[in-house]
C-alpha cells in the first residue's frame, strides 16, 4: 500500500482516540468501546485513496476519514440495540454492557463529534454528512418495515444500498473532494464507493455461508440461525426450481429462523451448493465490475491499482 495512505490511516487512528474522548467517564469508556475493538476501517481506506487523486498531504483527509468513521461507529451502538446483538467485533455489545440507553446515547454522542468535525471542513461536509444520515435512517427504517408488498430482493438491495453503500460512497467522496481532486475526479470516486459499497455488504453475507469458520467475525450461519434473509436466501425463497434439494431448502428456508441444529445444518449445507448461492456470487462479482469501470475517468497509477485489487478481493473472498 502507498506510504502517504498508510501514514494517513495511522493518524486517522491517532485522531480518533480524541474523537471519542469525552470529558464524562462512562461516555468515554463506552465510546471507545467499539473503536478500541479496531475493525476494518474500510471507510477510512477509501478517504485516504481518493486523496491520491488530489493532495493527499490536505490536513482536511484525516478529519474527513474520522466524519465517516465516527458515523459509521455511531451506527453500529444503534444497530446492536435494534437487533439485541450481545457481541460485536468479538467483545461484548455496548448494549450488553451498559444497556440500551447508555448505547443509544453513546451512538447520538459518537454523531455529535462527527457533525462538530464536519463543520471544521466546511458547509459542504455538514451538508454531505447530513444527507448521508438521513439515508442511513431511510435504509434502517426500510429495513425495520420490511417489503410492504414491494419485491423482496428489490428491497433488500434498496437496504444495503442506503445502509452501507451510501456512507462508503460519501468516504470515497471525501478522499476526493477535500483533497482538491477535479470534480469529474470526486463524482468518479463517489459511483466507486456506492458499487462496491453494495458487493462489500453483500461480499459480508455471502461470507456467512460460505465460511467454514469465523472469517466473516461471526459463526457461520448466523443469519440462518435469526431468520436474517439475505441475498442468497431470496433467491432461494423465490427459485421455481424442482429438484428435490431446492424443494426441501425452500421449506426449511420459508419457516423463518432456523434454531434447531440439525436443521441448521442441512439448510446450511443445501444453501452452500445451491443454485441461489452460485447466482448471489454472480451478483457480488457484477457490483464489483460495475464498481472497477466506474474508475474509469480515473488516471492509472498505484491508488487506482489498489481500488481494482479491492473489486477483485471482494469478487473473490465468498469462494
Amino acid at each position: 500500500m502507498d506510504e502517504s495512505v498508510s501514514a494517513t490511516l495511522a493518524a486517522v487512528e491517532v485522531a480518533l482516540r480524541d474523537c471519542v474522548a469525552s470529558a464524562d467517564p462512562l461516555v468515554a469508556e463506552a465510546a471507545r468501546h467499539l473503536a478500541d475493538a479496531g475493525g476494518k476501517r474500510f471507510r477510512p481506506l477509501l478517504v485516504a485513496l481518493g486523496s491520491q487523486f488530489g493532495d493527499p498531504s490536505s490536513p482536511k483527509i484525516v478529519a474527513a476519514a474520522n466524519v465517516v468513521e465516527l458515523t459509521h461507529l455511531a451506527t453500529l451502538y444503534h444497530d446492536d440495540v435494534m437487533d439485541e446483538a450481545l457481541v460485536r467485533r468479538g467483545a461484548p455489545s455496548a448494549n450488553a454492557r451498559w444497556g440500551n440507553s447508555v448505547a443509544i446515547l453513546v451512538g447520538d454522542y459518537l454523531f455529535a463529534q462527527a457533525a462538530d468535525l464536519a463543520a471544521t471542513l466546511g458547509t459542504e461536509a455538514v451538508r454531505l454528512q447530513a444527507q448521508t444520515f438521513a439515508r442511513l435512517v431511510h435504509g434502517q427504517i426500510a429495513e425495520t418495515v420490511g417489503p410492504r408488498g414491494t419485491d423482496p430482493i428489490e428491497h433488500y438491495l434498496h437496504v444495503i444500498t442506503e445502509k452501507t453503500a451510501s456512507l462508503i460512497a460519501t468516504a470515497a467522496r471525501f478522499g476526493g473532494l477535500f483533497s482538491g481532486a477535479r470534480p469529474e475526479f470526486v463524482e468518479a470516486l463517489a459511483g466507486y464507493g456506492e458499487t462496491i459499497g453494495i458487493a462489500f455488504q453483500l461480499s459480508d453475507d455471502l461470507l456467512d455461508i460460505a465460511s467454514e469458520s469465523v472469517q466473516s467475525g461471526k459463526t457461520p450461519g448466523t443469519d440462518l440461525r435469526e431468520g436474517v434473509a439475505t441475498l442468497p436466501v431470496l433467491y432461494a425463497l423465490a427459485g421455481d426450481d424442482i429438484d428435490a434439494s431446492a424443494a426441501r431448502l425452500r421449506e426449511l428456508l420459508s419457516a423463518g429462523p432456523i434454531t434447531d441444529d440439525a436443521l441448521h445444518a442441512e439448510a446450511l449445507t443445501l444453501l452452500r451448493e445451491s443454485a441461489a448461492m452460485k447466482r448471489a456470487r454472480e451478483t457480488v462479482r457484477s457490483y464489483a465490475e460495475e464498481a472497477r469501470a466506474r474508475l474509469a475517468p480515473l488516471p492509472e497509477g498505484e491508488a487506482r491499482r489498489t481500488m481494482e485489487a479491492l473489486c477483485d478481493f471482494i469478487a473473490d473472498r465468498t469462494g
